[in-house]
């Protein structure tokens, strides 16, 4: 029996993304990501709701978003998602869902000569272009 777990966001970077390193010198990086849902009330004004995702990265795509990525950035996220628990320091257990990134572009160009893009999905880019232009997303 099949299964799929592939979530995609495309929202403005929350934070800057913070490079760490595991113990064996694996890069690792953490940000958050912002989406915005506008809907009309039943009083017919208009609202607006924010949902944040915790993503994180490791190996060249973590060090990808670090080198291209800073808060207010719109980007494209792509991976799957994962929950993790944990015992708080008071002894509360917790749980966070996180999106563990397979792939991060950055949508909007910075400066006029900066590169836009920090896809990555694995293999070799093959000197393709790091911008991607919006309207060529497979999705409206």
């Amino acid at each position: 029996m099949a299964s799929v777990n592939k979530i995609i966001v495309i929202g403005n970077v929350g934070r800057d993304p913070e490079l760490r390193y595991t113990a064996n010198g694996k890069s690792m990086v953490n940000f958050s990501v912002a989406t915005n849902h506008r809907f009309q009330r039943p009083d017919g004004e208009w609202d607006e709701q924010t949902e944040w995702f915790r993503v994180v990265a490791w190996g060249p795509v973590a060090e990808r978003a670090t080198e291209r990525l800073e808060k207010g950035a719109q980007a494209y996220v792509e991976g799957r998602l994962q929950t993790r628990t944990w015992t708080d320091r008071e002894g509360k257990e917790r749980k966070e869902v996180e999106i563990i990134a397979s792939q991060i572009t950055r949508l909007d160009r910075r400066g006029e000569l900066a590169p836009a893009g920090t896809g990555y999905s694995g293999g070799s880019r093959g000197g393709e272009s790091d911008v991607v232009d919006p309207d060529d997303l497979p999705f409206d």
